[in-house]
């Protein structure tokens, strides 16, 4: 079986308070986008993870991933090997390592189904892994994983990733926040909530990786109508009406700053 991994951004993230436990209560309108890592899986005597591409490198450990984590705590009279391409940057604002544990557990649901608590046991592997399980446009509260239906009227728009290839942990970029809460989360359409929305994370990227400003600085630079970092960085992405025009910002940004991840595509 083959499954995409797609790519996770955050339209617009609103951190509103730290919690005891160190977790913060959040909320964020999720997308995703029709691309990302890629994983096949195959039936097997026990559990096996193989890891290639790009990135796999960034994986410091390929047999305690995300992708090996699933499926250990899912329940199967079978065994999975799975192999991952790992096209995603690593410690990127895309949930790439929730991604692919939701692919997991897309792969294991075709298979042999999933358990009723399926959402409790992706809760578990990370705060974003159940909006990753279906990968469908979701507001997310809590720590992100009380989701929401939203009426997705941005399917199908032209998005470009762009990452300055700087990893930057989650950790950090949470305890640096300053702890003023700024607001709820607007309502309506994903694209009204995205427009009216912000990402009370990117002061403290920005602090910790200020190579951001400069990707910031050169979606900005292109036709977007909607430019902003996804999670907690270092990836920007900008929305464009068009895929002509989300092509052009390619181009130049590629031609200006070949050092630079860049990923076209659309959002799901």
């Amino acid at each position: 079986m083959r499954e995409t991994a797609y790519a996770k951004i955050n339209l617009a993230l609103h951190v509103r308070a730290r919690r005891e436990e160190g977790y913060h209560d959040l909320e964020t309108l999720f997308a995703f986008v029709d691309g990302g890592d890629e994983l096949v899986a195959r039936p097997a005597a026990e559990d096996r993870v193989t890891t290639f591409g790009p990135f796999a490198g960034g994986i410091d450990d390929p047999f305690d991933n995300l992708v090996a984590k699933a499926l250990a705590a899912l329940p199967r009279s079978q065994g999975l090997e799975v192999t991952l391409e790992k096209n995603l940057p690593v410690a990127a604002g895309l949930g790439g390592g929730s991604a692919d544990a939701g692919a997991v557990f897309r792969i294991v649901e075709e298979l042999h189904g999933l358990p009723d608590d399926w959402l409790q046991r992706a809760a578990k592997l990370g705060a974003d892994v159940p909006s990753c399980v279906r990968s469908e446009m979701a507001v997310g509260r809590g720590t992100g994983t009380d989701l929401e239906q939203v009426e997705n009227d941005l399917a199908g728009t032209s998005v470009l990733l762009v990452n300055p290839c700087e990893a930057l942990p989650t950790g950090p970029v949470f305890k640096a926040w300053d702890g003023i809460d700024r607001g709820a989360l607007p309502g309506g359409s994903a694209r009204e909530i995205a427009m009216a929305g912000r990402n009370d994370l990117t002061d403290p990227a920005l602090e910790l990786c200020p190579a951001i400003g400069q990707v910031l600085s050169a979606l900005d630079a292109s036709d977007a109508w909607l430019v902003r970092m996804s999670g907690s960085g270092a990836t920007s992405f900008a929305l464009y009406e068009t895929p002509e025009a989300r092509d052009e910002a390619l181009r130049r940004i590629t031609d200006e700053r070949p050092d630079w991840w860049l990923f076209p595509g659309t959002l799901r």
